[in-house]
């Protein structure tokens, strides 16, 4: 993960709180969300995902945004479990 952000006090780095930033909003249509990882965060969304999923297991995240994050938990344990 990247440093802390002096006087943020959640622990997570500009980008992570990006990435749940990103996370929080709805997006219109198919590519949207893509566009706006690559354009916004300069990332790829493969590596947009791994970051993701990396926050999902935080605890800093859960603390900084416990509503994106328990969301995104049990959407990502009911996919697991349709495996």
């Amino acid at each position: 993960m990247t440093e802390e952000t002096p006087g943020d006090g959640s622990g997570l780095g500009e980008r992570e709180r990006a990435v749940l930033a990103l996370e929080r909003r709805s997006w219109p249509g198919p590519g949207a969300k893509e566009r706006a990882v690559r354009e916004r965060l300069g990332l790829s969304p493969t590596r947009y995902y791994q970051l993701l999923n990396a926050l999902l297991d935080d605890p800093r995240a859960l603390a900084h945004d416990p509503v994106t994050v328990n969301r995104l938990r049990r959407i990502r344990e009911e996919r697991e479990r349709r495996r």
